[in-house]
């Protein structure tokens, strides 16, 4: 599923599709896709039709100004893993002022292996959790992802005041957060 953000005008888009390319990987089967928009009045349009061209459910979790312009990132399309207990395939899609890239994560919500799985075309990232943990600059989004589709409830809240509730739900919060990196041959 492509989804092009509104463009006026007629400025051509540039369609960049990444799956990871590791054969073992392919039960996680992460893939983005990103659409760019040339043009700085294209760009200026995208971001003020971004909000309605967002998909059905959609829950914002992050929407700051950085040095790259606005940036919303929100989830969707949440799927249980049938294979996999406790182990959801989420769509993520993050919003930048000049494009919209789309991508699948999987996140655990294991009481004794929390984690999300993301990634590019060369890499995959596994993330080990700690909720009720310390929350960083570094892992704030990787939390904001866990809670919003391990507790619903929670989305968009900030997870740094969370961790009564994750005690509450059975986590001890003192799990070692870790970062995997696995590297595949590129396209």
């Amino acid at each position: 599923m492509l989804i092009r953000p509104r463009v006026s005008g007629a400025f051509p888009l540039r369609l960049v599709v990444a799956a990871l390319p590791v054969a073992w990987l392919a039960a996680s089967s992460l893939a983005a896709v990103s659409v760019t928009v040339a043009g700085s009045a294209a760009a200026q349009d995208d971001s003020r039709s971004n909000a309605e061209s967002r998909p059905k459910g959609f829950k914002v979790l992050l929407d700051r100004v950085t040095h790259r312009g606005r940036e919303v990132v929100g989830i969707y399309g949440l799927m249980s893993e049938p294979t996999q207990p406790g182990m959801w395939r989420v769509q993520v899609w993050e919003e930048l002022d000049d494009r919209v890239t789309v991508a699948t994560d999987k996140i655990s919500c294991s009481l004794t292996s929390p984690l999300r799985i993301t990634g590019t075309a060369r890499q995959l990232i596994i993330r080990e959790l700690n909720p009720g943990g310390v929350i960083t600059p570094a892992n704030r989004l990787d939390h904001l992802m866990w809670w919003a589709v391990c507790v619903p409830a929670q989305a968009g809240k900030d997870p740094a005041t969370l961790g009564p509730l994750a005690r509450q739900l059975g986590y001890s919060g003192r799990l070692a957060e870790r970062e995997q990196v696995v590297i595949g041959p590129g396209r």
